[in-house]
């Protein structure tokens, strides 16, 4: 494990290894393989001030919440499902910077949804256990800022997402744990590898239970479930099938959630999102539609007048606990 300030000091001749010195500053250039002992879980904790412990509870114990909410999610790791990692990714990628990468990535969607819910269990589990600290740390702030890229990085005021708030809190955790130790060791003894070990096994019982105790699937308040509400941040759309089978597209701007058929009122072709011009155009004859004047005709179609086609049909929506669904 990386120790901190839990570990205990050891004379300079065991520290100075594969050539280094303690001339070669907070960031030695060589990898030290020690055999320091680790002090227990419950030392760890005493050893550190009650803001230490009360930000380092907290960190671990919300991402262990992350990798069980997947966990128990019979739809995360199912294709075809609302709430599938895949059909995540890919509203992800209209609305991140990131977005070719996240598109690149699809094809291996289902591989990157089993990453994700082994991290955040590992993260959390070495963060309250104390095993490998830092290097926990360093995840949790790293997963805060890809979250950030690619669920909330346009939504604004910034502090109403609260990616950016873990990704400050893993960073300041971080470097509480790094004052107090700048050297990076790694425990290699029996030891290290039995507690790294445990972290493994105890990640896959927490997976293995959420499967068990799966959390109900059906269909929330009587209709049919769109997308997670997280999924979903402040003026970011997200197009669904209806329960009938229709094409529609979602939207939630400040005000709330709201949906329209992505059926042309001209000739039946279907509607997409334009970002360009904040309108919702059809490809067949041009017609195009302000989803945020009640999704009136702005351009009427190439060969008819905007009089001659009607706007777009709304379709009832409501945020439902975790969910937006259909009504």
């Amino acid at each position: 494990a990386i120790p901190d300030s839990s570990m205990a000091e050891q004379p300079a001749v065991n520290r100075q290894v594969l050539g280094s010195s303690p001339s070669q500053g907070a960031f030695p250039t060589t990898l030290h393989l020690m055999a320091y002992r680790a002090k227990s879980v419950i030392a760890s904790w005493q050893s550190q001030s009650i803001s230490t412990r009360i930000l380092r509870a907290w960190l671990g114990i919300t991402w262990i919440y992350g990798g069980w909410d997947k966990a128990s999610d019979p739809s995360f790791l199912t294709p075809g499902t609302v709430n599938y990692i895949g059909n995540q990714i890919n509203g992800f990628i209209e609305i991140s910077p990131i977005g070719p990468l996240l598109k690149g990535s699809l094809e291996y969607a289902t591989f990157a949804g089993w990453f994700i819910l082994i991290l955040e269990f590992a993260t959390g589990l070495c963060t309250l256990l104390f095993i490998l600290p830092r290097f926990a740390a360093f995840v949790g702030f790293a997963t805060s800022v890809g979250l950030w890229l690619t669920v909330t990085f346009h939504v604004r005021p910034y502090f109403i997402a609260s990616d950016t708030a873990y990704a400050v809190m893993w960073l300041a955790y971080f470097f509480v744990l790094y004052s107090s130790n700048k050297r990076i060791d790694i425990n290699m003894d029996r030891r290290g590898a039995i507690r790294i070990g445990s972290v493994l096994a105890m990640t896959a019982g927490l997976i293995g239970l959420g499967k068990f105790f799966p959390r109900e699937s059906a269909q929330a308040g009587g209709g049919k479930r769109i997308v997670k509400l997280e999924v979903l941040p402040i003026g970011a759309q997200y197009p669904f099938t209806r329960a009938n089978g229709e094409a529609a597209v979602l939207f939630r701007t400040r005000a709330g959630v709201f949906a329209y058929s992505a059926i042309c009122t001209h000739q039946g072709c279907e509607v997409k999102f334009s970002k360009k011009s904040q309108h919702l155009e059809c490809p067949c004859h041009l017609a195009a539609f302000d989803p945020f004047q009640d999704a009136k005709v702005v351009v009427g179609p190439s060969n008819a007048s905007t009089k001659s086609i009607r706007p777009l049909p709304k379709v009832d929506v409501k945020i439902d606990g975790a969910y937006v669904v259909e009504v």
